[in-house]
């Protein structure tokens, strides 16, 4: 079992910054492929962007790209969403997730593949 709790989200105007985390126990976290998504109301739940456990290798959703970046610490057992030039659209519950599949070519980018969540924390940009 692998628990994931996240931290972070809040109120921010349209072109700020937020930084997100989430800590995970339960698992080596070092062994870990770990994802962000996102939930607004009434659209579906969306990939963001997720880190491999070895290398670090990084990939992310095309409306983030330049904006967001994901990077783990794996002495503290925890992944960051560092989260720039927020847009009104960014708005949306955002979870992190975690499976103990390695993925030898590219981390998924479906909730599917990740077994383990976090609660969640809202993130509103006001415009």
């Amino acid at each position: 079992q692998v628990q994931l709790v996240e931290s972070g989200g809040g109120l921010v105007q349209a072109g700020g910054s937020l930084r997100l985390s989430c800590a995970a126990s339960g698992r080596t976290f070092s062994t870990l492929t770990m994802g962000w998504f996102r939930q607004a109301p009434g659209k579906e739940r969306e990939f963001i962007a997720a880190i491999s456990s070895a290398y670090g290798r990084t990939n992310y959703q095309d409306s983030v790209k330049g904006r967001f970046t994901i990077s783990r610490d794996n002495a503290k057992n925890t992944v960051y969403l560092q989260m720039n030039s927020l847009k009104p659209e960014d708005t949306a519950v955002y979870n992190c997730a975690a499976s103990t599949t390695f993925y030898i070519t590219t981390n998924p980018t479906t909730p599917a593949a990740y077994p383990y969540w976090g609660q969640g924390t809202q993130v509103t940009v006001s415009s």
